[in-house]
């Protein structure tokens, strides 16, 4: 059974930074290609970060590009986001997810395991 377990979250202020993890299990995850998405209140899911499997390969939503970066340790099933400069539009819940697919996907189709999810609120 796969299992997502994202940590992390919190409440800073904007500028600052957080760190977010993701322990995986339940699945071969060093041949997993892993993203984080986000969703605000009252807003429809949105693609932040993905990272390949072997983690040469990463891509950014554009809010994000120059903000955050994604990593990956395949040693230890954990894949991180560190988020830099945040700014309050940064709120959200942010999730980690998984897919069996390559191909660089931003869709939210394309990652078919989730976590539960940690919040980021970003004060102003």
């Amino acid at each position: 059974q796969v299992h997502l377990v994202e940590s992390g979250g919190g409440l800073v202020q904007a500028g600052g930074s957080l760190r977010l993890s993701c322990a995986a299990s339940g699945f071969t995850f060093s041949r997993s290609d892993m993203g984080w998405f986000r969703q605000a209140p009252g807003k429809e899911r949105e693609f932040v970060a993905g990272i390949s499997w072997g983690g040469g390969t990463t891509w950014y939503g554009d809010s994000v590009k120059g903000r955050f970066t994604i990593s990956r340790d395949n040693t230890k099933n954990t894949v991180s986001l560190q988020m830099t400069s945040l700014k309050s539009e940064d709120t959200a819940v942010y999730y980690c997810t998984a897919t069996p697919f390559g191909g660089a996907s931003s869709s939210a189709q394309q990652y078919n395991s989730w976590g539960q999810g940690t919040q980021v609120t970003v004060s102003s």
